[in-house]
Parts: structure tokens; sequence; C-alpha cells
């Protein structure tokens, strides 16, 4: 018989309590700091209650922005962003598809050995062939491009890594089944494949774009004009290096929108996220 401990989950609750008052408070600080004035935070009497600058800020930001320090409007760097973040996504996905699906389905020399390049490439961060990538990038003339932006990021070893894994699970019925059915791989790829992959392909999603929204080495080595930078280099461009040119309310406001479409993709695909993670019988 189990006792029912009514403070037994008291020490748990106030851990959890404590670690989400720690991660939330510099996010409500934030949000709260982009609804005053600029002397409001300049003077150190920061309020622990909202403003009443809100509208104005955030227009400013989205569609004014600021000369002292960068001439993009946050709304130009978001669009941007979001270009990025979902050509990364969409194409590590789709690259890794095929190359798992290749390599666990079809018979060719050096199929293993094919495989595992591509999974040692994992012990290669991009730091180490950032040179050689942005000297590839501006002979193929794809600096300020979308291209040269989201291309030279999109190959996942990861991913491919995941989804051979997933597709060696696969029962052979299913495919002795298709060949009966006269279906070719790539209607057996369409078919049963990407249908059995939906929840794996959501959580990789997710993980994915926020990988994609977050760069920030390869933005800012690819641009150099002010309309093409991603909002991760603007916010770092915003918080000028002298306090005194520094427009916290706008840093903040920037902040605070650059948070909003990683969190609006984890809450519309939390279901699917949680469920391509933790499920294992297909």
């Amino acid at each position: 018989m189990v006792e029912n401990q009514r403070f037994g989950n008291l020490p748990a609750h106030l851990v959890l309590i404590t670690g989400v008052v720690i991660v939330a408070f510099p996010v409500y600080l934030a949000i709260v700091g982009s609804t005053h004035s600029a002397e409001t935070i300049a003077n150190g009497q920061l309020p622990l209650w909202p403003g009443d600058q809100l509208l104005e800020n955030y227009r400013r930001a989205l569609f004014v922005g600021t000369t002292r320090t960068t001439r993009a409007l946050v709304a130009t760097m978001l669009f941007n962003s979001l270009v990025m973040a979902l050509a990364i996504a969409i194409g590590k996905i789709a690259i890794s598809l095929l190359s798992a699906f290749a390599i666990v389905y079809f018979r060719f020399p050096f199929r293993n050995a094919a495989f595992w390049v591509i999974f040692l490439t994992l012990m290669v961060p991009v730091e180490v062939r950032i040179y050689p990538t942005y000297a590839i990038a501006a002979n193929l003339n794809l600096l300020d491009t979308y291209t040269g932006l989201a291309v030279p990021l999109i190959a996942s070893a990861t991913a491919t890594l995941l989804f051979r894994q997933f597709f060696m699970t696969v029962p052979d019925e299913l495919v002795e089944a298709a060949q009966i059915d006269a279906a070719g791989p790539l209607r057996f790829f369409r078919d049963i494949l990407l249908p059995l992959s939906r929840t794996n392909i959501a959580a990789l999603f997710v993980i994915l774009f926020i990988y994609g929204w977050n760069q920030y080495l390869w933005p800012l080595l690819i641009t150099t004009r002010d309309d093409m930078q991603t909002i991760v280099i603007g916010i770092k461009k915003i918080v000028a290096t002298h306090d005194a040119l520094t427009e916290w309310q706008l840093a903040m406001a920037t902040a605070v929108l650059a948070m909003l479409p990683p969190v609006a993709v984890v809450i519309f695909m939390q279901k699917l996220f949680v469920k391509g993670l933790i499920e294992t019988e297909k």
C-alpha cells in the first residue's frame, strides 16, 4: 500500500520553483525594461513593474531602429533569422532523410564507410572549418545572401544518424509488402517511411530551428550589409561599447522579440516534439 505523504514532494517542488525563478527572472527584467524610457534605465531606477513606453519602444525597434549602433530594423533582422532558421532546419532534415534512406536500403560499394565518414564529421566543429567554408562561399559570391547564410550549415551528421537508426527498426515485412505492390524506392520512401518518421521529423525540426536561429559566428562572417544581419548579431550591435550610447530599452525590446519565434515553435510543436523524443514503438 502506497502511503500518501502530504509533504513528501515539497523539497522537489521547492528546488523546481527556485530553478524556474532563477531562469525566468532575467527574462522578466528584460520584458519590464523594454517598457520603460531610456532615462529610467540609465539612472539605475528600473522598477519591477512594467512602464508606459511599451508600444513606443517596440514600434521604434521594429520599424524605426536606432542610428547609433545599427541601421537595420528589427523587423528586417527577424525576417533574416526566420529565413535562415527555416532553411537550415528543412535542409538538414531533407538531406538527412535521403542520406539515411540511401545508407539503409541501398546496396553500394563502401556503404558503411560512407556512413562512418559522415559520422566522423561530428568531431569537426564549425569553428575548425570556418575559414575554408568562408573562402568557398566568397568565391561563389554567396556573401550577403540567404543561400550563403543557410547552405553551408545544412549538412547534419546527427540527424543522419538518428534517421538511420530509426529506419533500421522498420520491419522488413513493410519492405517486402512494398515490393509485392510494385512500389519503387521513391514511393516506399514517400508513402511509408515519411509517415512513420513524422514525430522524429517534428522533434528534429524544433531542435534544428533553434540551432539555426541562435547562430552567431557564421552570420557574423558571411554578412557585411546591415539589411542582411540576423537578430542575434543585431542584439550585439545595439548594445554599444560605451554605456552612454546604448539605448537599453531598445536592446531589451529586441531581445524579447528575438525570443518569441523559438518559443512559439516549441509551444505549437510541443506534443510532437515530446512524442518524437520518447516514442519507441512505431
